[in-house]
């Protein structure tokens, strides 16, 4: 019977994997959820992301973090993944947009 329960609780915990966290809307969280769902803020350093987007308005980018005092490129390189502006897809607007080329006039 042990053995029966414990193969049972095994795979309870297999069937239910990881858990993953939906992304952090650095434009719209509060300082609670910046510091929990960013690696590397804590409640001081979501307290600027907030002060810095209300004295700017909202992010364009994820990586105008850098401009947030206390924020540097490898926090936003460790999260970027699980960081979103608000629109459509986190990974896809984390990164910067390449230019399109211009078709030249034939």
């Amino acid at each position: 019977m042990k053995k029966l329960l414990g193969t049972i609780a095994l795979l309870f915990v297999f069937l239910a994997g990881p858990t993953w966290a939906a992304p952090v809307n650095i434009n719209t969280a509060d300082a609670a959820a910046l510091s929990a769902g960013i690696t590397g803020v804590g409640e001081k350093k979501a307290e600027a992301i907030i002060k810095y987007r209300k004295e700017h308005g909202p992010f364009k980018s994820v990586d105008e973090l850098v401009n947030v005092p206390g924020i540097g490129e490898k926090t936003v390189e460790n999260n970027r993944n699980n960081l979103t502006i608000g629109k459509g897809n986190s990974a896809a607007e984390a990164k910067p947009a390449t230019p399109a080329k211009a078709k030249s006039a034939q």
